[in-house]
């Protein structure tokens, strides 16, 4: 039987067919649907946690006790994850353990472009790198067997154009369903004090042996020997690209991109008169083949950042544009991204603009309010470091008498990261004010449930965070809770916690917009009465898709001449928050009349 799968859906699927029956993740794109598929398989526990060091560390822990697990991420992820990962390098475990890293060249979702293959070194740890769906799909199994051959975690590596576009894979049939857990006391193993870490340090080494006599031979690095004018070397997504523009050439394909394939390398070099290393950001392979002395270009030739394509090595080996291989440009008007028409963010940040005051932002959908005519963010770098920003400010700036900084953070990136910032601002008594922006679900990634929520992934029912009685449990003095849609509202409540000395923190409650459950409740789209609007363009400063502007026709009559134009709503898109009547001094927004 055959499907067509992205690489994240195959996966989930290799993972289901190798007999892995333990998922934990942390929801972030490009790696979200692997979970959110892995749970619908039977026989499958499946579970978000609250950040990646927890999920790889829940993971841990099923491994440990015989059970063949998956731990999911995207890149930034593993930066949470990386301090269980490079002990259980020492460690290793008693059933597979597979660690699922999704880069994103490009940053088309992403705040910075690192190359995680580098972590592989860095844990020594063994990673594989898929070039399309049935890689993808078989690589699981493939880390299944390296992972309980090796006693070791393997990394199983993506990028953002393999985890979202589809080719053909084959299915196959689940795993035989048998128990495979058991306990191991073994201290000497598994507790890392310095005494026993200096002898599994040791092991580690003497696996990397091992692993690298297997990268010789492992199926997933082969030689393919065509033209010998020239050859290249690549691995994942590049592999692919480097096959669509030079289909004739010779290439070294490496599914097993660390440890590499020394002596493999050698042969293919001297096979090949020219030498190439086609490969997305960091250098990683062609360091290391020039480390073993064999000429190669790399990047000398290719960039050094973003994602390629066929074009791009086209060029880069060629030193030519790139003729054929790149999709044809097509003028389209500037779109960038916005909060949803109705969200509940967008209340907030409006107000906290006209407030002039310094917000340190977070990750999540509010993290677009940076941009004209919100202009409510003044800084971003990474989950839960908005509160400890706002509280290293707020003590800088105290001794200068500049006043109080707002953090703000998602409720999802609170769980995540913020828990131990805000007990901070209370232990170390801050003086700034701290928002959660609570719209009750993962929404940036697509809808996820939290411990926030109520809800886990796989739809049961459960104990709901409770972030008022937590904030007061953690010493917040002042634990206020605000509806974003109301800023008269908002902003009363933000300036008498702009007044108060110590800590305070501030829950802006509102479903986000796309939740069903909001949706049932769906209020009447807004209208404007072009005879009453004044043109004051006040409305416009939401910076709502609903709303646009429409000048005044040159055929206009006298009434109409005196303004530049008229605000409009699109029905269609308007979601009633009433958020722009708030600001219509003139009440000429008003419901649609049906």
């Amino acid at each position: 039987m055959k499907d067509i799968m992205s690489g994240n859906e195959a996966i989930a699927r290799g993972a289901f067919e190798s007999g892995v029956k333990f998922g934990a993740a942390y929801p972030g794109t490009p790696s979200t649907e692997i979970l959110e598929n892995f749970a619908t398989y039977e026989g499958v526990y499946a579970e978000w946690s609250p950040n990646e060091k927890v999920a790889l560390e829940v993971a841990i822990g099923a491994a440990l006790a015989g059970e063949r697990s998956i731990a999911v991420m995207k890149h930034v992820g593993v930066n949470v994850a990386a301090d269980p990962l490079f002990t259980v390098s020492y460690t290793g475990t008693n059933g597979a353990l597979i660690i699922v890293t999704a880069d994103d060249p490009s940053m088309h979702s992403s705040q910075n472009e690192q190359d995680n293959r580098n972590y592989a070194r860095f844990a020594k740890v063994p990673m594989l790198e898929p070039s399309d769906s049935q890689e993808a799909k078989e690589f699981v199994g493939l880390a299944v067997e390296i992972s309980e051959s090796f006693a070791t975690p393997v990394f199983l590596r993506t990028t953002t154009r393999l985890s979202h576009s589809k080719s053909i894979v084959d299915i196959g049939d689940s795993a035989p369903d048998e128990d495979r857990t058991r306990i191991e006391f073994n201290a000497k193993r598994f507790v890392m004090t310095p005494i026993n870490a200096r002898i599994r340090r040791v092991e580690v080494e003497k696996r990397m042996d091992l692993l690298k006599d297997y990268a010789e031979t492992c199926a997933v690095n082969r030689i393919e020997m065509n033209d010998p004018e020239v050859g290249i070397v690549a691995a994942g997504m590049t592999y692919s690209y480097a096959k669509e523009a030079f289909p004739n050439y010779s290439y070294l394909k490496l599914g097993l991109v660390h440890p590499l394939p020394e002596r493999m390398i050698r042969d293919f070099a001297s096979r090949v008169k020219k030498l190439y290393v086609v490969e997305e950001l960091d250098p990683v392979i062609e360091m290391q083949v020039r480390a073993m002395g064999i000429e190669v270009s790399g990047k000398d030739v290719f960039p050094l950042m973003n994602e390629f394509d066929p074009g791009i090595v086209q060029a880069g080996i060629t030193g030519a544009p790139a003729t054929g291989l790149n999709a044809p440009a097509i003028e389209l008007p500037q779109r960038p991204p916005n909060l949803c028409p109705g969200c509940p963010h967008r209340g907030l940040f409006y107000v906290l603009n006209k407030l002039k005051v310094f917000v340190t932002g977070d990750i999540g959908c509010y993290t677009l309010s940076y941009m004209e005519p919100l202009a409510g963010i003044h800084s971003c770098i990474c989950m839960g470091a908005s509160i400890g920003m706002a509280h290293g400010m707020s003590k800088a700036l105290k001794q200068k008498g500049q006043g109080k900084v707002v953090g703000v953070i998602g409720d999802s990136t609170f769980v995540h990261s913020g828990i131990t910032g805000l007990l901070n601002m209370a232990y170390n008594k801050s003086d700034a004010v701290i928002v959660i922006c609570d719209n009750r679900t993962t929404a940036m990634t697509g809808m996820q449930e939290h411990p926030g929520t109520g809800r886990t992934l796989q739809g049961e029912s459960t104990t709901q965070l409770d972030f008022e009685k937590l904030a007061v449990a953690l010493g917040i003095g002042s634990v206020r809770v605000v509806n974003p849609n109301n800023m008269k509202e908002v902003r009363m409540v933000m300036k008498e916690e702009l007044s108060r000395s110590g800590p305070s923190l501030v829950i802006s409650r509102a479903p986000c917009v796309l939740l069903k459950t909001k949706k049932a409740e769906a209020k009447p789209a807004l209208m404007v009465d072009q005879n009453k609007c004044t043109g004051c363009r006040a409305c416009l400063g939401l910076g709502c898709p609903a709303i646009s502007w429409r000048k005044c026709p040159a055929d206009a009559g006298a009434a109409e001449k005196k303004r530049e134009g008229v605000a409009s709503i699109d029905p269609v898109l308007c979601a009633g928050c009433t958020l722009c009547a708030q600001l219509c001094g003139v009440k000429a927004i008003r419901e649609k009349e049906n």
